[in-house]
């Protein structure tokens, strides 16, 4: 009986004490994140498609992500890389707002023994940002200019250029790219600049220092946001004269500036035609291209760039060191990185490029 009376209380002490491991150790299990990602805006497609494919990439892994969203506020990232910090997190893949000010999120992550990867922006200004997945953003801006000197015939072309955000180190690199490629067809008179007196004082310098392209951004800047290329585009048009419209060239530096542009000049008698670039192969710009609303996009494959971020991850998480090929300099040290390799796209290799190697589905369009 006395054996039997201490089975039946072990029995209730295990009973009792069971739902209180079992939270505990769930508790830990959902608490603990090992890769960190945090992108700079649910308001742009390139970042959601992101997000989906992050999680498509891990969801058949042993580890735990969390992605969180900036919306385009440097202050809301660094609290979303303490955030993540707090969770236990090993790996951050943080793609910066602003590249300056995320210097400070990632000196604290790298306090907490945290792997930064800065993924296609670079952050500047720091020695903590340990690997830099991207796209050879300077190719990006080479394959837009090259567009648009291949589609140009004869002499006095109107060239309309537009960038990025200062506060992104990458407008600097698609501007440079550009600039590789145009500036020697700025000079020999096949373009004529029109909407920027700093950069036709420049046209004739082969290679410009990082002071002279902020002078130019500076004055042709869209902010990466929509309403604000609009209105630069505006305001350009507004005081060109007739022999800066008719036939145009423009460099836009992505779709969603892309497509605001394009609009506005669209909209303009005085443009006959335009040729415009663009990256990201956001779907609303794969319609304007088969609308012949736009006429380029630069094709970076997020699921190559995010399966990319996340061998680099895995292997930091399993104390390996990722492949380089090459480094890119942020200011405080040369990073480790390994570009992934980009492809011009237009109405004449779209259905083969986006549609046969499944990145979009045919049904996603109307077709002409």
């Amino acid at each position: 009986m006395k054996v039997m009376r201490k089975v039946l209380v072990l029995v209730a002490l295990v009973a009792l004490l069971s739902p209180m491991i079992l939270s505990t150790g769930c508790a830990k299990k959902t608490s603990k994140v090992d890769i960190g990602i945090v992108l700079p805006t649910k308001d742009e497609p390139r970042w959601i498609q992101d997000e989906t494919r992050f999680q498509d990439a891990l969801k058949n892994t042993n580890y735990k992500v969390e992605i969180l969203f900036s919306q385009g506020d440097p202050a809301k990232e660094k609290t979303n890389v303490e955030t993540l910090i707090s969770k236990g997190i090993k790996v951050l893949i943080l793609c910066p707002q602003d590249a300056t000010a995320a210097a400070a999120a990632a000196d604290e992550a790298a306090k907490a023994g945290v792997k930064v990867i800065s993924y296609d922006r670079l952050i500047l200004g720091t020695p903590n940002v340990d690997y830099y997945v991207t796209f050879d953003s300077i190719e990006v801006g080479q394959k837009q200019g090259q567009y648009l000197v291949d589609h140009a015939t004869g002499k006095n072309n109107p060239l309309y250029l537009y960038a990025g955000a200062l506060s992104d180190n990458n407008s600097f690199l698609f501007f440079l790219g550009a600039s590789q490629v145009l500036q020697p067809k700025i000079a020999d008179g096949t373009f004529v600049i029109a909407n920027s007196d700093k950069a036709k004082a420049l046209q004739n310098k082969k290679d410009l220092t990082r002071d002279e392209e902020a002078s130019i951004i500076g004055q042709i800047t869209t902010n990466w946001d929509f309403n604000t290329a609009k209105n630069l585009a505006e305001a350009n048009l507004a005081v060109a004269p007739a022999n800066l419209k008719g036939n145009v060239f423009i460099l836009a530096p992505n779709d969603g500036t892309a497509r605001a542009i394009a609009d506005t000049f669209a909209a303009d008698p005085a443009i006959k035609s335009y040729v415009i670039t663009g990256q990201d192969a956001e779907k609303p710009s794969i319609q304007y291209i088969i609308d012949g609303k736009q006429s380029m996009t630069v094709f970076k494959d997020v699921r190559v760039l995010v399966k990319d971020a996340i061998n680099v991850a895995i292997t930091y998480l399993q104390g390996g060191t990722p492949e380089s090929t090459k480094t890119y300099n942020n200011g405080a040290k040369d990073v480790p990185s390994k570009p992934t390799p980009v492809q011009v796209v237009d109405k004449n290799n779209v259905k083969q490029v986006l549609i046969d190697s499944g990145y979009y589905k045919e049904s996603d369009f109307t077709w002409h």
